[in-house]
């Protein structure tokens, strides 16, 4: 995702660079995502991961399961849960679209990146993927050294 240069208040947070290369990103869209404030003031500070999370359609919601943010240290009292479910928001059409993905298709929600917007709100980017296989993996590897190789081969003529 590349980063405008006169945006001051965007900023990525946590990137799952993982998903390219275990599934095969088919579309991806653009979600909210309900945060308390103990776990936005810890994202500024840059405490997340969201490499082992996935979404989910449940009972008529989307949720992002298993995504960490680190406890706030300031918020004592009223601190939040590291690792606790949280409600992604997108609009009903897009939901309808992401269920029939996930239930009929056998597609799966992958959180690909969590950023700062231009209005300084926390969005996710959401990739509906298919599983790889192993050798589509090697595949993609084959494919990749062979871009860097020519790269290679064209700059030093």
């Amino acid at each position: 995702m590349a980063k405008p240069k006169s945006d001051p208040n965007y900023k990525v947070i946590a990137e799952n660079r993982r998903a390219r290369y275990d599934y095969a990103i088919e579309d991806d869209i653009e979600v909210g995502i309900m945060l308390l404030g103990s776990e936005v003031k810890s994202l500024r500070q840059g405490g997340s991961n969201i490499a082992d999370s996935y979404a989910n359609v449940e009972d008529g919601e989307l949720w992002l399961i298993n995504g960490y943010i680190a406890p706030y240290e300031q918020a004592k009292t009223w601190g939040h849960e590291e690792r606790r479910k949280r409600k992604l928001l997108v609009s009903k059409r897009e939901l309808a679209r992401l269920w029939s993905a996930t239930q009929r298709e056998g597609m799966t929600l992958v959180p690909l990146v969590m950023y700062f917007n231009h209005k300084g709100i926390v969005k996710m980017k959401i990739g509906i993927a298919k599983g790889k296989k192993t050798q589509d993996k090697r595949a993609t590897e084959a494919k990749r050294d062979w871009d860097r190789q020519k790269q290679r081969l064209l700059r030093h003529g």
